[in-house]
């Protein structure tokens, strides 16, 4: 895998790539990175792009004095999209966040994108987690506090959204590392300040009108993101609901076969009818 880069609106825009052939742009959510997709991306059938959104991994310091909310992360991505000059419209994904992002950006321009993959997604209400409301409570005083006291707070969210313990460790040592270099209070503080459940709502309407062959796979034990908000996305998209029994929120660490292959089936054609 391959980090790329370039500087869009004056702000650094990167993504990891992998392979070639059909285009597949992967978006991830909090607290992760394209990191998330390091699994899923060697077993897709094409070019696999994973945006970072700014703010967030290796692109924290990006986000600093940047509007890193659902719809602002959906324009800095549809011009990043823009830029890559790509010779046909990629399928996108997205998990969490990205998840959102993905459905901001098809409801302002399904034209650019030959299908749409959601996990475990936010949407509509579904969001933000109680966990994120305490933490947006406290924010101004989060970000003084010690990296030490929110390690713990991170643990506990990671396994709390894997079913494989493995997987989750692994997670772990993927996905603190950035919060550590720039700063994890203050990183946390500023992602979940921006968070607002408005940037879903506004759109949600609009879901039901797309022409756009589409997967939703989820973890049917995801306390995070449950399982009712996929059957709704999937009735609204006119989608395939693949259910991942047992499984919970990080699907693309723990099962990541599930969704390569949901992509897989896109990219065939198998999802245009």
């Amino acid at each position: 895998m391959e980090t790329q880069s370039t500087t869009l609106s004056g702000m650094n825009a990167r993504w990891v790539e992998h392979g070639t052939g059909s285009p597949v742009v992967l978006v991830h959510g909090i607290p992760t990175s394209p990191r998330l997709w390091r699994h899923v991306m060697p077993l897709v059938h094409g070019r696999t792009l994973a945006w970072e959104m700014p703010g967030y991994g290796s692109s924290i310091p990006d986000g600093k004095d940047r509007d890193l909310g659902l719809s602002a992360q959906a324009g800095y991505f549809l011009e990043w999209i823009e830029s890559l000059d790509l010779k046909q419209p990629p399928v996108l994904v997205g998990h969490d966040l990205g998840g959102g992002v993905a459905q901001i950006a098809v409801v302002r321009a399904a034209e650019r994108f030959s299908g749409l993959v959601l996990t475990n997604s936010v949407c509509y209400d579904s969001w933000p987690i109680p966990s994120v409301k305490a933490m947006q409570r406290v924010a101004p005083a989060l970000a003084f506090l010690p990296q030490v006291l929110m390690y713990p707070t991170f643990v506990q969210l990671i396994h709390r959204g894997h079913d494989d313990r493995d997987v989750a460790l692994e997670s772990l040592a993927e996905h603190w590392g950035p919060y550590v270099s720039h700063g994890a209070a203050r990183s946390m503080m500023r992602q979940v300040a921006a968070l607002d459940v408005q940037d879903t709502l506004d759109i949600s309407d609009r879901l039901a009108g797309l022409k756009l062959p589409a997967r939703v796979v989820w973890g049917e034990a995801d306390t995070f993101q449950k399982i009712g908000y996929g059957e709704r996305l999937a009735a609204d998209l006119g989608a395939d609901l693949i259910r991942i029994p047992g499984g919970k929120h990080f699907t693309p660490e723990d099962h990541p076969r599930d969704i390569a292959d949901a992509i897989n089936s896109l990219l065939t054609g198998a999802g245009k009818d």
